[in-house]
């Protein structure tokens, strides 16, 4: 069985995030969505929000599991007894910054975890997770960007009505 993890912080998570899901899925016969509790940022949703969001977000996607870890992906992986994550790249700038880390996390993991890229497809290039926060709180639209229960959480997060 191919498995794989797909790592972030999914804060939250957008159609461009959903579009590599989507195409991991079809790659792999698990795909486990890991929702990174990183204690270095205050997100906007907590862990078990965002892991509940992506389970609906998912939803209809058999061979997609969502968890959620905290430290090292070497860590995780090895626990899960995982080789392969799952990385998107938006822009040029986003592979040398991926490529250090997926460096980085096949020399020091101790099972040679290897990490796939995929490439965003175009009309999500311009997405992320902090552009659509910025956006909305500022009551912009932001409905090109997230699924509409995912607008309307972010909304009530930041105190408007929609």
């Amino acid at each position: 069985m191919k498995r794989a993890v797909y790592p972030g912080s999914f804060d939250p998570v957008t159609y461009g995030h959903l579009d590599i899901i989507r195409r991991a899925a079809d790659i792999f016969d698990e795909l486990i969505v890991s929702v990174l509790n990183n204690k270095a940022k205050t997100p906007l949703f907590s862990v078990e929000e965002r892991v509940k969001i992506l389970e609906e977000a998912t939803k209809d996607l058999p061979n997609v599991k969502i968890d959620s870890f905290s430290g090292l992906l070497i860590d995780y992986a090895h626990e899960k007894d995982l080789h392969v994550a799952v990385r998107g790249l938006r822009a040029i700038t986003d592979f040398e910054y991926e490529l250090q880390i997926a460096q980085t996390n096949r020399k020091f993991s101790k099972e040679e975890l290897d990490t796939v890229f995929l490439t965003t497809s175009l009309e999500y290039a311009y997405l992320s997770s902090s552009t659509v926060k910025e956006i909305a709180s500022f009551g912009g639209d932001i409905s090109q960007c997230v699924p509409e229960f995912v607008a309307e959480m972010i909304y009530k997060k930041y105190g408007i009505a929609k």
